[in-house]
């Protein structure tokens, strides 16, 4: 008796603060780097606090992302999982509240009340009123219903997230097309040059020919390399109509051309941008904040599980009305009332909840684990990013220095050439080292807008954007 004296107070508490079965979330552990791989500098300040309107400033882009984030299928389809989430939630918030229901009848017939005609046909032909309000509620006394909510309302959350994962992968996808549509763009120009450098050498070497100055040689090995070159038209041709075609899908249109804007050699390439910390991801990347609300989802699911060991406790209450006259219906007499209280649980289940149990555990190691696993891959995403930018950025210095140097020995090859002093190996060979390291140059280019993009997407960027100023930025 003592003992039960002792443990009331403490009892008490707990059903007044409300406290829910199960464990409260923590979030996972994570070791964070003070500084990401080959990270220049430090600071608060980060690159995805711009909106992707400040990263990407060719206009034709622009209104690319736009059409993307509005029209396109994957932003309208996670907009209606969303959705989907939504309404699951208020249908779980809504076990928080009593239920309330009404059921009417009326009827007409012979031996009513026996539910069964009378045999000598002697019954008498009676009418029959009645009209019920029941209300149910569960008493969630251990916090089970709440846990549900819980749970129900992170999965929200996390689609909420998913979703904006999606808005972010689709701009940087349209932007990453885009950039390889004007790579594609600029190699097609370059074979173009390249048949008409060796068209141009060709034309020379007829000329020589009719002279008498060289063999067919020389003619047939440029014929041969002019060749060459217009083979490269169709297939680069090919690949740029199936490059729009991609851009059209994301944006939810039929497949057809796309407008360009600034060609790829012009493009400015983004100078140095902060990074900002590796902590600030597990705020800002929305895989990371997606895997956290999965991992609170799992957790409130142990205290779900938790509550089928315990009884459910539920309250109900009943008014109504019974008369075989319908104008009586409402009179003191044809009234009745009943208020109750039920409590149900298990006895034996045969092992099945403790099975439901371990396998909620489960479920929140593997969340855990997933969310571990998201923010590693956040950093290892940030330093590969950060690394091919600036290596990039060498190798473009480099095959600049080569393009120039190889443009000069085509133009003294052919003055030599012209000259007599040097031979026509001499000149094509400079030609064929000139146009290779020019597609070289533009796909690296490309490499490095691409670079950008991934560091964008992968430091969250435009995590501090509202849903509305995603699809129409100031």
């Amino acid at each position: 008796m003592n003992r039960f004296k002792q443990a009331r107070p403490t009892l008490a508490v707990f059903l007044l603060a409300g406290c829910a079965i199960g464990p409260n979330y923590k979030r996972p552990a994570v070791e964070t780097p003070a500084a990401f791989r080959d990270q220049a500098a430090g600071g608060d300040h980060s690159f995805a606090d711009v909106g992707w309107w400040d990263v990407y400033r060719d206009d034709r882009l622009k209104d690319l992302i736009r059409a993307a984030l509005v029209d396109g299928y994957d932003a309208r389809i996670a907009a209606t999982r969303v959705e989907q989430a939504r309404a699951i939630a208020a249908q779980i918030h809504g076990q928080l509240f009593p239920s309330l229901g009404y059921e009417t009848n009326a009827d007409r017939g012979r031996n009513a009340a026996l539910g069964s005609p009378n045999v000598l046909g002697t019954g008498s032909t009676t009418d029959g009123f009645d009209g019920y309000i029941g209300a149910a509620w569960e008493f969630d006394l251990w916090g089970r219903v709440r846990r549900l909510n819980e749970q129900a309302r992170s999965k929200y959350l996390a689609s909420e997230e998913a979703r904006r994962e999606v808005l972010l992968s689709l701009v940087g996808q349209v932007a990453t097309d885009y950039f390889e549509l004007l790579e594609l763009d600029e190699e097609l120009a370059i074979a173009h040059q390249e048949m008409d450098s060796f068209g141009h050498s060709l034309k020379l070497f007829n000329q020589r020919l009719a002279g008498g100055i060289v063999s067919k040689l020389e003619t047939s090995s440029a014929e041969a390399a002019m060749a060459t070159s217009a083979a490269l038209v169709p297939g680069l041709e090919r690949q740029i109509a199936i490059k729009e075609n991609q851009i059209s899908v994301l944006i939810g249109r039929n497949p057809g051309p796309i407008l360009r804007g600034t060609c790829l050699s012009d493009q400015p390439v983004p100078p140095d941008v902060p990074i900002g910390l590796p902590s600030q991801l597990l705020e800002r990347r929305p895989d990371i904040r997606e895997a956290e609300e999965n991992a609170r989802a799992a957790n409130a699911g142990i205290g779900v599980t938790v509550g089928g060991f315990l009884p459910r406790i539920g309250l109900s209450a009943f008014l109504g009305a019974v008369s075989p006259e319908l104008d009586a219906i409402t009179s003191r007499k044809a009234g009745l009332w009943s208020i109750g209280a039920q409590a149900t649980g298990p006895l034996f289940q045969g092992g099945g909840l403790r099975g439901q149990y371990r396998e909620s555990k489960a479920v929140w190691e593997e969340a855990n684990l997933q969310y571990q696993q998201t923010a590693l891959n956040a950093f290892a995403e940030v330093a590969d990013a950060l690394v091919s930018r600036q290596k990039l950025a060498e190798v473009r210095e480099q095959q600049e220095h080569a393009v120039q140097a190889y443009q000069d020995a085509v133009k003294i090859s052919m003055q030599r050439y012209s000259s007599g002093i040097a031979s026509y190996y001499e000149v094509l060979q400079e030609q064929q080292l000139l146009f290779p390291e020019k597609v070289a140059l533009a796909q690296t280019r490309r490499d490095e807008f691409t670079a950008i993009i991934q560091l964008y997407e992968a430091l969250g960027g435009g995590w501090n954007l509202s849903d509305s100023a995603w699809l129409e930025p100031k």
